[in-house]
């Protein structure tokens, strides 16, 4: 077989050039540190590079997500915090008011301190996140959630509860509605709330208030009655659907049962002194608070005027406690939800380890092995160019001369 001169070069230069190519392709995989630089080197492991990185992408988001959920429960928290510590500092000045040897100017003095407190836990519930949106708005993040009106505070939000998507199958709630938080609070012991009469004019005192059995659900009256100063004291409970449900001799701190109820009163109450026991109704901590601070700033030096004002302690602290135990079980669902959302932030992070592993064990380069084969390239490059010049060296009119 004969060969001609422009084969010959052509079959070197052919060989050097594909020795080039595998060493340029090796020395490209080592710089990368990848395996597969495109689909065409490995269809299916590319397909499946595509599908970790996706999956990498979204435990990525995922723990974005996780940490904007943190930050969001965590300021929740802080704020609650905050308003509890508000209830407890008007419960302090509320026990101290109640006491006998405080005058009126004093207690003036605490109510104002009261209104105070008022305004700090308003601009609690008005807090805004990093992002300047509301956090008590529910899904009206940009509306102010309480505001002043005519007097009293009242709610511009809805009751809607954000959430956000921190796994496959788990939406953390990241915020509570104000109406949760500071309104849906029920008054009393949070199944009757006792109050007294305005127009009372003795110093009877409600003492104790509790729920002795199942509540009957009415509107209750407890009335006293003395025809004659020497007669004695006697009391009547009459239910607006139930009718009279007790009756006897007024003694003190002796109790009074009823339908559910059990009642002592303290004092000596006056003829037409009356007593109201009702259901408990939901009633916004704003509204408690106002209704100390204007019981406090109340007059509260004769004896009926002393005595309304310790009743009303009375039903304000049990207002109080309740507006408490809210804030706590809000406060405890956070930690709820801070323990799952922690759980759940492990597991993302774990999955996204599992996923990078497989990540690496498809498109990493396994570099001992490519240095070798590097190597052995630079070798066989350096060979394919010895004999390309050797041949190229080949003529017949070297043989000739």
């Amino acid at each position: 077989m004969s060969l001609s001169t422009s084969q010959i070069f052509r079959q070197g230069i052919g060989a050097v050039l594909a020795q080039q190519e595998g060493l340029a392709r090796t020395q490209l995989e080592i710089a990368s540190g990848k395996s597969i630089l495109t689909p065409a080197d490995d269809p299916s492991g590319a397909v499946r590079v595509i599908d970790i990185k996706e999956q990498i992408a979204t435990a990525d988001q995922y723990l974005e997500n996780g940490a904007f959920a943190r930050t969001e429960l965590a300021l929740e928290e802080g704020s609650l915090k905050a308003a509890e510590n508000v209830l407890q500092r008007v419960r302090e000045l509320m026990l101290q008011a109640n006491n006998d040897s405080q005058t009126t100017s004093t207690r003036q003095s605490l109510g104002n301190e009261v209104s105070a407190r008022i305004d700090e836990l308003q601009a609690i519930a008005n807090t805004r996140n990093a992002s300047g949106d509301f956090l008590f708005a529910g899904f009206q993040i940009a509306t102010q959630p309480f505001t002043r009106s005519g007097g009293s505070v009242v709610y511009n939000g809805d009751q809607g509860q954000r959430r956000i998507q921190v796994g496959p199958s788990s939406l953390i709630p990241v915020s509570d509605s104000g109406v949760d938080v500071f309104q849906l609070i029920k008054t009393g012991n949070g199944t009757f709330t006792v109050d007294n009469t305005v127009a009372n004019t003795g110093s009877g005192v409600i003492s104790s208030a509790s729920q002795s059995g199942t509540f009957v659900k009415d509107d209750y009256t407890l009335t006293f009655t003395q025809a004659l100063p020497t007669d004695p004291v006697t009391y009547q409970v009459v239910g607006a659907v139930s009718g009279v449900v007790a009756a006897g001799t007024y003694a003190p701190r002796e109790g009074i049962s009823f339908n559910g109820v059990s009642l002592a009163v303290d004092g000596s109450p006056q003829n037409g002194d009356s007593f109201t026991v009702k259901p408990s109704v939901n009633q916004d901590v704003f509204t408690t608070l106002d209704t100390i601070a204007a019981a406090l700033q109340a007059q509260s030096t004769s004896p009926d005027a002393n005595a309304r004002l310790h009743n009303d302690m009375a039903e304000g602290l049990e207002n109080i406690d309740r507006a408490l135990g809210n804030f706590l079980r809000v406060h405890s669902n956070i930690g709820s939800r801070l323990n799952n959302l922690d759980s759940q932030i492990e597991n993302n992070e774990n999955f996204r380890l599992r996923m990078q592993g497989a990540l690496s064990d498809t498109e990493d380069l396994d570099f001992a092995e490519a240095i070798s084969q590097l190597n052995f390239q630079s070798f066989a490059l350096e060979a394919a160019q010895q004999v390309f010049i050797k041949v190229q060296g080949l003529s017949l009119f070297d043989f000739i001369r």
